[in-house]
Protein backbone atom coordinates (compact mmCIF):
# COMPACT_ATOMS: atom_id res chain seq x y z
CA UNK A 1 0.00 0.00 0.00
CA UNK A 2 1.21 3.50 -0.83
CA UNK A 3 0.60 6.08 1.90
CA UNK A 4 0.82 9.79 1.07
CA UNK A 5 1.76 12.54 3.52
CA UNK A 6 1.01 15.98 2.01
CA UNK A 7 2.01 19.28 3.57
CA UNK A 8 -0.77 20.97 5.58
CA UNK A 9 -1.91 24.24 3.99
CA UNK A 10 -4.65 25.45 6.37
CA UNK A 11 -3.76 28.86 7.90
CA UNK A 12 -1.97 28.45 11.24
CA UNK A 13 -1.74 24.65 11.00
CA UNK A 14 1.78 23.53 11.96
CA UNK A 15 1.10 19.87 12.75
CA UNK A 16 1.83 16.94 10.46
CA UNK A 17 -0.17 13.71 10.20
CA UNK A 18 2.77 11.29 10.43
CA UNK A 19 6.08 11.77 12.23
CA UNK A 20 9.31 9.96 11.26
CA UNK A 21 9.03 7.37 14.05
CA UNK A 22 5.58 6.34 12.82
CA UNK A 23 6.78 6.34 9.22
CA UNK A 24 9.61 3.98 10.15
CA UNK A 25 7.16 1.61 11.80
CA UNK A 26 4.90 1.57 8.72
CA UNK A 27 7.85 1.04 6.37
CA UNK A 28 9.05 -1.85 8.52
CA UNK A 29 5.57 -3.34 8.17
CA UNK A 30 6.01 -3.34 4.39
CA UNK A 31 4.21 -0.11 3.49
CA UNK A 32 5.46 2.58 1.11
CA UNK A 33 5.27 6.10 2.54
CA UNK A 34 5.73 9.14 0.30
CA UNK A 35 5.78 12.73 1.49
CA UNK A 36 5.67 16.25 0.12
CA UNK A 37 8.71 18.48 0.76
CA UNK A 38 8.29 20.44 3.96
CA UNK A 39 5.48 18.25 5.28
CA UNK A 40 6.93 18.27 8.80
CA UNK A 41 9.04 21.42 8.74
CA UNK A 42 6.59 23.57 10.73
CA UNK A 43 6.61 20.92 13.47
CA UNK A 44 10.40 20.91 13.66
CA UNK A 45 10.72 17.73 11.56
CA UNK A 46 12.91 18.33 8.48
CA UNK A 47 12.74 16.26 5.31
CA UNK A 48 15.99 14.46 6.15
CA UNK A 49 14.33 12.76 9.13
CA UNK A 50 11.58 11.38 6.90
CA UNK A 51 14.07 10.11 4.32
CA UNK A 52 16.08 8.46 7.12
CA UNK A 53 12.89 6.75 8.27
CA UNK A 54 12.44 5.24 4.81
CA UNK A 55 9.94 7.65 3.26
CA UNK A 56 10.14 8.75 -0.37
CA UNK A 57 10.25 12.45 -1.21
CA UNK A 58 7.80 13.39 -4.01
CA UNK A 59 8.15 17.08 -4.98
CA UNK A 60 5.00 17.15 -7.14
CA UNK A 61 1.87 17.38 -4.94
CA UNK A 62 -0.44 16.19 -7.71
CA UNK A 63 1.72 13.13 -8.36
CA UNK A 64 1.94 12.39 -4.63
CA UNK A 65 -1.84 12.41 -4.20
CA UNK A 66 -2.65 10.72 -7.48
CA UNK A 67 -0.48 7.68 -6.74
CA UNK A 68 -1.74 7.16 -3.17
CA UNK A 69 -3.85 4.34 -1.83
CA UNK A 70 -4.23 6.19 1.47
CA UNK A 71 -3.78 9.91 2.19
CA UNK A 72 -3.12 11.05 5.77
CA UNK A 73 -3.87 14.61 6.89
CA UNK A 74 -4.48 16.66 10.01
CA UNK A 75 -7.00 19.16 8.64
CA UNK A 76 -9.23 18.55 5.64
CA UNK A 77 -7.35 18.07 2.40
CA UNK A 78 -8.27 21.18 0.35
CA UNK A 79 -11.26 20.61 -1.94
CA UNK A 80 -9.09 21.57 -4.93
CA UNK A 81 -6.87 18.56 -4.17
CA UNK A 82 -9.67 15.99 -4.03
CA UNK A 83 -9.93 15.47 -7.83
CA UNK A 84 -6.27 14.43 -7.77
CA UNK A 85 -7.13 11.34 -5.71
CA UNK A 86 -8.16 8.24 -7.62
CA UNK A 87 -11.52 6.60 -7.01
CA UNK A 88 -11.20 3.94 -4.33
CA UNK A 89 -8.42 5.71 -2.44
CA UNK A 90 -8.82 6.28 1.29
CA UNK A 91 -8.49 9.55 3.21
CA UNK A 92 -8.01 9.85 6.98
CA UNK A 93 -7.87 13.03 9.05
CA UNK A 94 -9.99 15.52 10.96
CA UNK A 95 -12.82 15.80 8.40
CA UNK A 96 -15.36 17.83 10.42
CA UNK A 97 -18.18 15.29 9.97
CA UNK A 98 -20.73 17.34 11.91
CA UNK A 99 -20.69 19.95 9.13
CA UNK A 100 -22.46 17.59 6.68
CA UNK A 101 -21.47 20.00 3.92
CA UNK A 102 -20.52 19.98 0.25
CA UNK A 103 -17.00 18.80 1.07
CA UNK A 104 -18.25 15.49 2.43
CA UNK A 105 -20.62 15.14 -0.50
CA UNK A 106 -17.64 15.58 -2.83
CA UNK A 107 -15.73 12.84 -1.03
CA UNK A 108 -18.61 10.44 -1.62
CA UNK A 109 -19.22 11.50 -5.23
CA UNK A 110 -15.58 10.85 -6.06
CA UNK A 111 -15.76 7.31 -4.71
CA UNK A 112 -13.35 7.88 -1.85
CA UNK A 113 -13.34 6.00 1.44
CA UNK A 114 -13.05 8.70 4.11
CA UNK A 115 -12.38 8.17 7.81
CA UNK A 116 -12.79 10.95 10.35
CA UNK A 117 -10.48 11.01 13.35
CA UNK A 118 -13.16 12.91 15.28
CA UNK A 119 -15.27 9.74 15.23
CA UNK A 120 -12.90 7.29 16.91
CA UNK A 121 -15.15 5.40 19.35
CA UNK A 122 -14.44 6.00 23.03
CA UNK A 123 -13.71 2.37 23.80
CA UNK A 124 -10.74 0.62 25.34
CA UNK A 125 -9.94 -1.07 22.05
CA UNK A 126 -9.81 2.25 20.17
CA UNK A 127 -8.09 4.27 22.89
CA UNK A 128 -4.72 4.35 21.11
CA UNK A 129 -6.42 5.96 18.08
CA UNK A 130 -8.29 8.62 20.06
CA UNK A 131 -7.01 11.78 18.40
CA UNK A 132 -9.56 14.07 20.05
CA UNK A 133 -8.21 13.09 23.45
CA UNK A 134 -4.56 13.36 22.47
CA UNK A 135 -5.05 16.84 21.02
CA UNK A 136 -7.28 17.92 23.92
CA UNK A 137 -4.41 17.09 26.27
CA UNK A 138 -2.22 19.60 24.45
CA UNK A 139 -5.01 22.20 24.33
CA UNK A 140 -5.69 21.99 28.08
CA UNK A 141 -2.00 22.46 28.86
CA UNK A 142 -1.54 25.37 26.47
CA UNK A 143 -4.74 27.12 27.59
CA UNK A 144 -3.35 27.60 31.10
CA UNK A 145 -0.05 28.92 29.77
CA UNK A 146 -1.91 31.31 27.48
CA UNK A 147 -4.07 32.59 30.32
CA UNK A 148 -1.12 32.88 32.70
CA UNK A 149 0.70 35.00 30.15
CA UNK A 150 -2.18 37.49 30.07
CA UNK A 151 -2.75 37.75 33.81
CA UNK A 152 -1.35 40.81 35.61
CA UNK A 153 -0.19 38.50 38.41
CA UNK A 154 1.74 35.25 38.81
CA UNK A 155 0.03 31.95 39.58
CA UNK A 156 2.05 30.57 42.52
CA UNK A 157 2.35 31.91 46.02
CA UNK A 158 5.70 33.62 46.38
CA UNK A 159 7.41 34.66 49.60
CA UNK A 160 10.07 37.32 49.10
CA UNK A 161 11.88 40.04 51.03
CA UNK A 162 9.27 42.40 49.60
CA UNK A 163 6.44 40.39 51.14
CA UNK A 164 4.28 37.41 50.30
CA UNK A 165 2.25 37.19 47.11
CA UNK A 166 -0.87 35.03 47.46
CA UNK A 167 -1.53 32.38 44.79
CA UNK A 168 -3.90 33.07 41.91
CA UNK A 169 -7.19 31.21 41.72
CA UNK A 170 -8.00 29.21 38.59
CA UNK A 171 -11.39 27.78 37.69
CA UNK A 172 -11.81 25.09 35.02
CA UNK A 173 -15.20 24.46 33.44
CA UNK A 174 -15.49 20.93 32.11
CA UNK A 175 -13.45 18.01 33.44
CA UNK A 176 -12.90 16.01 30.30
CA UNK A 177 -9.43 15.37 28.89
CA UNK A 178 -8.68 19.06 28.21
CA UNK A 179 -10.13 20.16 31.53
CA UNK A 180 -8.20 17.62 33.59
CA UNK A 181 -4.98 18.62 31.86
CA UNK A 182 -5.76 22.29 32.51
CA UNK A 183 -6.32 21.48 36.19
CA UNK A 184 -3.05 19.57 36.42
CA UNK A 185 -1.11 22.33 34.65
CA UNK A 186 -2.57 25.13 36.80
CA UNK A 187 -1.77 23.11 39.92
CA UNK A 188 1.81 22.52 38.78
CA UNK A 189 2.18 26.27 38.29
CA UNK A 190 1.01 26.87 41.85
CA UNK A 191 -2.55 28.15 41.44
CA UNK A 192 -5.40 27.29 43.78
CA UNK A 193 -7.69 25.38 41.43
CA UNK A 194 -11.40 24.62 41.40
CA UNK A 195 -13.39 22.88 38.68
CA UNK A 196 -16.96 22.34 37.59
CA UNK A 197 -18.60 19.63 35.50
CA UNK A 198 -22.22 18.58 35.13
CA UNK A 199 -21.15 14.94 35.52
CA UNK A 200 -20.75 14.06 39.23
CA UNK A 201 -18.74 10.98 38.25
CA UNK A 202 -15.67 13.15 37.50
CA UNK A 203 -15.52 14.61 41.03
CA UNK A 204 -13.03 11.99 42.17
CA UNK A 205 -10.73 12.70 39.20
CA UNK A 206 -10.83 16.44 39.88
CA UNK A 207 -10.04 16.00 43.56
CA UNK A 208 -7.25 13.51 42.82
CA UNK A 209 -5.46 16.35 41.00
CA UNK A 210 -5.70 18.58 44.07
CA UNK A 211 -8.58 20.76 42.88
CA UNK A 212 -11.89 21.56 44.56
CA UNK A 213 -15.01 20.27 42.81
CA UNK A 214 -17.84 22.81 42.48
CA UNK A 215 -21.22 21.08 42.40
CA UNK A 216 -24.59 22.18 41.03
CA UNK A 217 -27.65 21.06 42.95
CA UNK A 218 -29.94 18.52 41.25
CA UNK A 219 -27.61 17.87 38.30
CA UNK A 220 -26.85 14.17 38.37
CA UNK A 221 -26.12 11.13 36.26
CA UNK A 222 -28.62 12.15 33.58
CA UNK A 223 -26.10 14.82 32.50
CA UNK A 224 -23.76 12.14 31.12
CA UNK A 225 -24.31 10.94 27.58
CA UNK A 226 -22.84 8.21 25.40
CA UNK A 227 -19.10 7.62 25.61
CA UNK A 228 -18.76 9.57 28.84
CA UNK A 229 -19.41 12.96 27.19
CA UNK A 230 -21.72 15.53 28.74
CA UNK A 231 -25.10 15.91 27.08
CA UNK A 232 -27.48 18.83 26.68
CA UNK A 233 -29.34 19.72 29.88
CA UNK A 234 -32.99 20.49 30.46
CA UNK A 235 -33.87 24.15 31.03
CA UNK A 236 -34.14 23.87 34.83
CA UNK A 237 -30.85 21.99 35.06
CA UNK A 238 -29.17 24.63 32.90
CA UNK A 239 -30.44 27.33 35.27
CA UNK A 240 -28.90 25.50 38.25
CA UNK A 241 -25.60 25.16 36.40
CA UNK A 242 -25.49 28.89 35.65
CA UNK A 243 -26.21 29.69 39.29
CA UNK A 244 -23.36 27.46 40.49
CA UNK A 245 -20.88 28.84 37.96
CA UNK A 246 -21.91 32.46 38.46
CA UNK A 247 -21.57 32.24 42.23
CA UNK A 248 -17.98 31.02 41.87
CA UNK A 249 -16.66 33.35 39.16
CA UNK A 250 -16.36 36.53 41.20
CA UNK A 251 -13.47 35.14 43.26
CA UNK A 252 -11.25 33.71 40.52
CA UNK A 253 -8.45 35.12 38.37
CA UNK A 254 -8.14 32.62 35.51
CA UNK A 255 -10.98 30.67 33.91
CA UNK A 256 -10.45 27.90 31.36
CA UNK A 257 -13.63 26.63 29.72
CA UNK A 258 -13.64 23.28 27.94
CA UNK A 259 -17.29 22.16 27.93
CA UNK A 260 -18.45 20.65 24.63
CA UNK A 261 -21.33 18.45 23.47
CA UNK A 262 -20.54 16.27 20.42
CA UNK A 263 -22.43 17.45 17.35
CA UNK A 264 -24.04 20.39 19.17
CA UNK A 265 -23.16 24.04 19.89
CA UNK A 266 -21.06 24.51 23.02
CA UNK A 267 -23.16 25.02 26.18
CA UNK A 268 -23.35 28.62 27.38
CA UNK A 269 -21.90 28.64 30.90
CA UNK A 270 -20.72 32.25 31.33
CA UNK A 271 -23.04 35.13 30.52
CA UNK A 272 -22.09 38.75 29.90
CA UNK A 273 -23.59 39.61 33.29
CA UNK A 274 -21.31 37.07 34.97
CA UNK A 275 -18.24 38.56 33.29
CA UNK A 276 -19.20 41.93 34.78
CA UNK A 277 -18.88 40.42 38.28
CA UNK A 278 -15.31 39.23 37.76
CA UNK A 279 -12.20 41.00 39.01
CA UNK A 280 -10.60 43.46 36.57
CA UNK A 281 -7.52 41.83 35.09
CA UNK A 282 -9.07 38.35 35.12
CA UNK A 283 -8.74 36.14 32.05
CA UNK A 284 -11.11 33.66 30.40
CA UNK A 285 -9.62 31.19 27.91
CA UNK A 286 -12.49 29.58 25.99
CA UNK A 287 -11.51 26.27 24.38
CA UNK A 288 -15.04 25.87 22.99
CA UNK A 289 -14.73 29.01 20.84
CA UNK A 290 -14.95 27.13 17.54
CA UNK A 291 -18.34 25.63 18.43
CA UNK A 292 -19.90 28.85 19.71
CA UNK A 293 -18.05 29.35 22.99
CA UNK A 294 -18.87 28.64 26.62
CA UNK A 295 -18.78 32.39 27.28
CA UNK A 296 -21.40 34.66 25.74
CA UNK A 297 -18.74 37.23 24.81
CA UNK A 298 -16.28 34.85 23.13
CA UNK A 299 -15.25 35.54 19.54
CA UNK A 300 -13.37 32.67 17.91
CA UNK A 301 -9.79 33.56 17.05
CA UNK A 302 -9.84 36.88 18.91
CA UNK A 303 -8.98 38.22 22.35
CA UNK A 304 -11.47 40.80 23.54
CA UNK A 305 -11.88 42.77 26.75
CA UNK A 306 -15.13 43.40 28.63
CA UNK A 307 -15.43 44.92 32.10
CA UNK A 308 -11.64 44.67 32.42
CA UNK A 309 -11.69 40.91 31.73
CA UNK A 310 -9.73 39.45 28.80
CA UNK A 311 -11.74 36.82 26.89
CA UNK A 312 -9.64 34.59 24.64
CA UNK A 313 -11.43 32.77 21.81
CA UNK A 314 -8.80 30.03 21.59
CA UNK A 315 -8.60 28.29 18.21
CA UNK A 316 -6.52 25.21 17.35
CA UNK A 317 -4.17 25.42 20.32
CA UNK A 318 -2.59 22.03 19.54
CA UNK A 319 -1.08 23.57 16.40
CA UNK A 320 0.84 25.99 18.64
CA UNK A 321 2.68 23.01 20.19
CA UNK A 322 3.27 21.26 16.87
CA UNK A 323 6.03 18.79 17.70
CA UNK A 324 4.35 16.95 20.55
CA UNK A 325 0.88 17.41 19.08
CA UNK A 326 2.14 15.80 15.86
CA UNK A 327 3.84 12.97 17.72
CA UNK A 328 0.62 12.12 19.51
CA UNK A 329 -1.61 12.54 16.46
CA UNK A 330 0.84 10.60 14.27
CA UNK A 331 0.69 7.67 16.66
CA UNK A 332 -3.11 7.80 16.58
CA UNK A 333 -3.13 7.74 12.76
CA UNK A 334 -0.38 5.12 12.57
CA UNK A 335 -2.30 2.83 14.91
CA UNK A 336 -5.45 3.34 12.81
CA UNK A 337 -3.55 2.27 9.67
CA UNK A 338 -1.93 -0.74 11.34
CA UNK A 339 -5.31 -1.84 12.68
CA UNK A 340 -6.57 -2.16 9.11
CA UNK A 341 -3.59 -3.91 7.53
CA UNK A 342 -4.23 -7.43 6.29
CA UNK A 343 -1.42 -9.08 4.32
CA UNK A 344 0.01 -5.64 3.56
CA UNK A 345 -3.23 -4.20 2.19
CA UNK A 346 -5.78 -1.85 3.72
CA UNK A 347 -8.73 -4.09 4.66
CA UNK A 348 -12.07 -2.35 5.02
CA UNK A 349 -14.85 -3.88 7.12
CA UNK A 350 -17.71 -1.47 7.75
CA UNK A 351 -19.14 -3.88 10.33
CA UNK A 352 -16.05 -3.44 12.46
CA UNK A 353 -16.85 -1.53 15.71
CA UNK A 354 -14.06 0.98 15.05
CA UNK A 355 -14.01 1.23 11.26
CA UNK A 356 -17.77 1.57 10.78
CA UNK A 357 -18.35 4.53 13.12
CA UNK A 358 -15.35 6.39 11.67
CA UNK A 359 -16.31 6.03 8.01
CA UNK A 360 -18.09 9.11 6.60
CA UNK A 361 -17.95 8.16 2.92
CA UNK A 362 -17.55 4.91 1.00
CA UNK A 363 -18.55 3.37 -2.29
CA UNK A 364 -20.01 6.57 -3.66
CA UNK A 365 -22.26 7.11 -0.65
CA UNK A 366 -22.18 9.58 2.23
CA UNK A 367 -22.56 7.86 5.55
CA UNK A 368 -24.40 9.52 8.46
CA UNK A 369 -21.62 9.85 11.00
CA UNK A 370 -20.38 6.43 9.98
CA UNK A 371 -23.61 4.72 10.88
CA UNK A 372 -25.78 4.69 7.73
Amino acid sequence: MRIALPREVAPGERRVALVPDTVARLVKAGQTVAFEPGAGTAAGLPDDLYRAAGAQLVPDRAALLGSADLVTTVQRLPAADLPRLRAGAALVGFLQPAARDEYLTQLAAQGLSAFSMELVPRTTRAQSMDALSSQATIAGYKAVLLGAGLLPRILPMLTTAAGTLPPARAFVLGAGVAGLQAIATARRLGAVVSAFDVRPVVKEQVESLGATFVEAAAVGREAEGAGGYAKELAEEQQRLVLEAVGAHLAGVDLVVTTAQIPGRPAPRLITAAMVATMRPGSVIVDLAAETGGNCELTVAGETREAHGVAIVGAVNLPATVPLHASQMYGRNVGTFIEYHLRDGAFALDLEDPITGPMCVAHGGHLRAGGGA
